[in-house]
C-alpha cells in the first residue's frame, strides 16, 4: 500500500492483528522501517511476582519490530529475537516501544527496539526479519 495518506502496509497487519489489539497494543506510528507501539500493563499482565510478566514486554517490543519490518511491505515476519528486561515493570505502567531498522540485506533485516516507561528504558529488544517469497493469509499459514 502507498503511504500517500500516512498508511503503510504494517497499518493494514495491524488491522488483523488480533492477538496485540486482543492485549490494548496500539499502533502509534510506522513507517519508513521505524515504528512506534504503546500498551497499558494490566492485572492480567502480572506474574507470581506482582510485576509485569517479560512475556508481554516481549510481545510489545515484537509487535513494534512487526511494524516496523512491515512498514515497506511486502510481508515481513520474524525470524528471531531476543530480549533484555533492565527494570520492572507494574500494573497501570504505560510502556512504550520504538522500533528502528539498523539495516535490510536481500530479503533479511535487523531492527532494535527500546521499551520505555515514562523516559526510562525497561527492556531492549533485537529482532531478525524476513521478508516472504508469498503471503502468508493466501494458504491460511501465519
Amino acid at each position: 500500500m502507498a503511504e500517500h495518506d500516512g498508511r503503510t502496509a504494517a497499518h493494514d497487519m495491524f488491522d488483523a492483528d488480533v492477538a496485540s489489539k486482543g492485549l490494548g497494543i496500539e499502533l502509534v506510528s510506522a513507517g519508513d522501517g521505524a515504528a512506534v507501539a504503546r500498551m497499558r500493563v494490566t492485572p492480567a499482565m502480572l506474574n507470581g511476582h506482582a510485576i509485569g510478566h517479560g512475556g508481554f514486554v516481549f510481545l510489545l517490543a515484537d509487535t513494534a519490530f512487526a511494524l516496523a519490518c512491515n512498514s515497506h511491505g511486502p510481508a515481513t515476519v520474524a525470524a528471531g529475537g531476543e530480549i533484555s528486561f533492565l527494570r520492572p515493570v507494574r500494573e497501570g505502567d504505560l510502556l512504550e516501544a520504538r522500533a528502528t531498522e539498523r539495516v535490510r540485506y536481500g530479503r533479511s533485516g535487523i531492527y532494535d527496539v527500546t521499551v520505555w516507561r515514562d523516559g526510562e528504558v525497561v527492556a531492549e529488544f533485537r529482532g531478525r526479519s524476513r521478508t516472504l517469497s508469498r503471503d502468508v493469509r493466501a494458504d491460511g499459514a501465519g
